[in-house]
């Protein structure tokens, strides 16, 4: 075996060689460019090269096979390996030209390896045999409904490649390539007898030794780093080989190294691009010192955050639910978290598609990329219309899916300490209990409008300050029958642009123009939902020390 193989290819070899599988799905990060020894070289040393997925398989895991085909819908069937040995077929002597569509291509394949089984059971030598389906979803996908003759008749004779007596017992080797298993179709992706093999994301220890072997090719780009590459893998984990490859050949050709300074704006763009939307990443340089008030939760939250610095995850949550009115300022908590933190907050975007499977496939890849990332913060904003039901509704059953997988994600024991999910919503009712139970979301934190004139004050003079308003504190006295309580951070700030716009237009000092708009003010949510989404963030609290004074009587039990 090769040396250095990353661990999706010793898991694929030890499956072959162990006899327990013959027929393997590989799927994830397949589109990708993988590091290839050249013959007789390590995967470390610098005689590699970068090359496809088909590459891969062809000249590292399969140098000993006779034979090896291929087939794709743009391409059909292809001899990759082996021409002066399949030629021998007398099926292929009759009709050398090879079909081209997909039922009559996978009709063709299982003849030949049957003529080969046939052939072993004469006791004849039998030619060892590889056969790659490229883009197999695409060959016999997930249907959305109903039966389609053709694609069963397909998914049936690649299944008994794995299954079938006198296939099993050969020297054959088969491989479904999809980059999503959720696009294939189930009679195969459900096959108990196929290995199925996860190909994520470069680590930093497989993107050092790809960048050792591009060192030579790109020395201007590389020009910073080297001497020292595996800090530069470090920083661009979780980019794809392929798109860092493409930023090197820019830089070398442009002739603009890349800087250090450069990496945490290259990786955003790169990682947002490979995802193709799916996620984007929140930049800030807010801290926690930028919340004001909350002590409770900011000790809380600091805590965490020291425990995850010095690699102490035992009492680490998985997750975060944040909870309260609109407007309370979940988002703005979270940016504050990430700055403190220091790490990285993924925003999930809208993954759902209206395609069969294509949800499902957009969750795959997010998670690939969450996988590979390292530390970071996985935020998803309402997460009671985002993270599915149950109880899937008249949605084909997508919701139910969605809604599994992420509980499966969330819950996952090897992404303790590595990713920390954060549920933001203002109905966390309507969020599944499995999703929100502990070792999924372990702190469920509410938040709460202000609950005295003097936060309510504190939070108008400090919006009207940002606007270049200054308000003297001294004003309180003067204000404090007027300042209304229950006061969101958003209504506030809309407050706050308001008596900016009266400022400049009638000309008044910011004193003036404030206590002239709050004569008329009206609080923009009805009293009663508001009241509503305080006693549900009350009863969601993890801890009672969460809840201010002023808000015990919405918990649960009390009046």
């Amino acid at each position: 075996m090769p040396e250095n193989l990353p661990p999706w290819a010793v898991q694929l070899v030890e499956q072959y060689l162990s006899g327990s599988a013959n027929q393997f799905i590989i799927y994830g990060n397949i589109n990708d460019r993988m590091l290839i020894p050249s013959s007789g070289a390590g995967l470390s040393q610098a005689a590699a090269k970068i090359g496809t997925l088909t590459e891969f398989l062809i000249d590292v895991l399969l140098p000993t096979f006779d034979v090896v085909l291929s087939y794709d819908l743009g391409n059909g069937i292809r001899i990759e390996k082996g021409g002066q040995v399949f030629s021998q077929w007398p099926a292929f002597q009759e009709q050398p030209n090879l079909p081209k569509s997909p039922r009559a291509a996978v009709e063709t394949l299982t003849h030949y390896l049957r003529y080969l089984s046939n052939l072993g059971r004469l006791k004849q030598q039998v030619s060892q045999v590889a056969v790659l389906i490229k883009n197999a979803d695409l060959v016999v996908p997930q249907l959305s409904g109903g039966f389609d003759y053709d694609i069963g008749a397909m998914a049936s004779l690649i299944r008994d490649w794995a299954g079938d007596s006198m296939l099993a017992g050969h020297p054959l080797a088969t491989f479904l390539l999809s980059e999503n298993l959720n696009d294939l179709n189930p009679l195969l992706a459900n096959n108990p007898r196929a290995g199925r093999i996860k190909v994520g994301l470069p680590g930093p220890e497989e993107l050092g030794r790809a960048y050792q072997a591009m060192a030579t090719r790109y020395p201007l780009a590389l020009r910073e780093y080297s001497n020292q590459l595996e800090p530069l893998a470090r920083q661009l984990s979780g980019a794809t080989l392929g798109a860092t490859e493409s930023l090197f050949k820019a830089r070398e050709f442009t002739k603009k190294p890349l800087q250090p300074s450069d990496l945490v704006s290259i990786k955003k763009q790169i990682v947002e691009k490979d995802s193709s939307g799916l996620i984007e990443f929140i930049e800030t340089t807010r801290t926690l010192d930028d919340l004001h008030g909350q002590d409770a939760i900011k000790n809380w939250l600091r805590q965490d955050i020291a425990l995850w610095k010095l690699n102490d995850v035992s009492a680490l949550p998985k997750g975060y639910l944040f909870c309260g009115p609109v407007g309370t300022g979940k988002t703005f908590i979270v940016e504050c978290l990430a700055g403190e933190a220091g790490v990285p907050v993924v925003k999930l975007k809208n993954f759902r598609d209206k395609w069969v499977g294509s949800t499902e496939g957009n969750l795959e890849r997010i998670f690939r990329l969450l996988q590979a990332l390292g530390r970071c913060y996985v935020f998803v904003d309402e997460a009671d219309q985002s993270l599915g039901r149950r109880e899937s509704g008249n949605d084909s059953g997508v919701g139910g899916r969605v809604y599994s997988m992420i509980a499966e994600e969330m819950g996952s024991s090897t992404s303790r300490g590595r990713i920390i999910w954060i549920l933001a919503s203002s109905r966390p009712d309507l969020i599944e209990v499995d999703l929100k139970r502990p070792g999924r979301i372990d702190v469920k934190i509410p938040l709460f409008p202000t609950c005295s004139p003097e936060e309510s004050f504190r939070l108008i003079r400090g919006l009207c300050k940002s606007r270049g308003m200054l308000i003297d504190d001294s004003a309180f006295s003067q204000l404090k029958e007027q300042l209304p309580l229950l006061l969101t951070p958003g209504a506030a700030e809309a407050l706050a642009s308001r008596v900016y716009r009266l400022s400049k237009t009638a000309n008044l000092a910011p004193l003036a123009a404030l206590e002239q708009y709050l004569m008329d003010y009206r609080p923009p949510v009805s009293p009663q939902i508001l009241a509503d989404q305080i006693r549900l963030a009350a009863a969601e609290a993890s801890d009672v020390a969460f809840v201010p004074e002023f808000f015990h009587p919405y918990l649960p039990g009390r009046s």
